[in-house]
């Protein structure tokens, strides 16, 4: 057990089914209901924390680094780095694990995996959180994302890891000193000889250039979703999820419980007021 700042979680080091290993922390685990939770395109698991440790007294919170990020190994070839590659590792990390059914909270990217598993495991996901991603993403929002991942230079110091946080994401939910430090501190790694790189691998951006990502058309995936709760995060600030497809997806799902935070880019921490009474709502509806 490794003990986290409130809570205690376990660590998992799972063999990928192309023999990758795979790092997953594991909150609440003698709990029976299960929430898998995804994170953005470079982020890991450090990303839950603060969620893990606010829920796991009453579910068992798994999150995964996604292989090539954080703690898991980094693949020797970039073109894995794909969603549907992603979607294998999560079910064989499910399977490993020994969990039938879950709910997962996806954000961005983390979104579109939970999207796909409508459609790749109808039967065992119980309901879907899309923080700040939709049915529907164009390079408007991705274009900032992919500046930062190539600013690849390493760096002296936290001070200057924040200070390209800050340039490239100015709206990020850090409103203190300390909040900027955990999210560098989630997004950057010692390499060794006392500077900081990115705590993912750089060949991922391959991976993204390779992929015809934009426009894409998730709908289907989102339609996928009907027969489970459904709730939907934004920032204000965000370009992900403009006005027109947040109306477009309350059409689509009446009942869809949807949060704008207020001041805020791409994308929420899940951990605004108004984000966690939502949260207890649609959790209730699962559980």
């Amino acid at each position: 057990m490794v003990s986290g700042s409130d809570e205690l979680f376990s660590e998992h080091r799972i063999s990928s089914g192309d023999g990758l290993i795979l790092y997953v922390r594991d909150y609440g685990e003698r709990h029976e209901n299960v929430v898998l939770c995804l994170g953005g395109l470079t982020r890991n698991s450090k990303d839950f924390h603060q969620l893990a440790s606010r829920l796991s007294s009453r579910y068992r919170i798994i999150a995964p680094d996604y292989r090539g990020r954080g703690q898991s190994a980094y693949d020797p070839d970039w073109r894995h780095y794909e969603p549907r590659t992603y979607l294998d590792d999560i079910r064989h990390i499910i399977t490993v694990l020994g969990v039938h059914r879950f709910a997962v909270i996806g954000t961005s990217l983390g979104g579109i995996l939970a999207m796909a598993l409508g459609t790749a495991m109808p039967v065992a996901i119980s309901g879907a959180l899309l923080n700040d991603i939709g049915p529907e993403v164009s390079t408007t929002g991705l274009d900032p994302i992919l500046s930062y991942m190539r600013n690849t230079a390493p760096l002296p110091h936290w001070d200057a890891a924040i200070a390209v946080l800050q340039k490239f994401f100015p709206h990020l939910p850090a409103r203190t000193p300390e909040d900027w430090q955990r999210i560098a501190e989630a997004s950057y790694r010692d390499n060794g000889s006392g500077q900081l790189v990115f705590n993912w691998d750089q060949a991922i951006i391959r991976g993204v250039e390779n992929q015809d990502i934009s426009p894409l058309n998730l709908w289907p995936y989102f339609r996928s979703l009907r027969h489970v709760p459904v709730m939907a995060v934004r920032g204000a600030l965000s370009s992900f999820v403009e006005d027109d497809l947040w109306q477009e997806m309350r059409t689509e799902r009446p009942d869809i419980i949807q949060v704008t935070v207020v001041g805020v880019g791409h994308a929420p921490s899940l951990g605004e007021p108004a984000v966690v009474s939502s949260m207890e709502q649609w959790l209730a509806r699962i559980f």
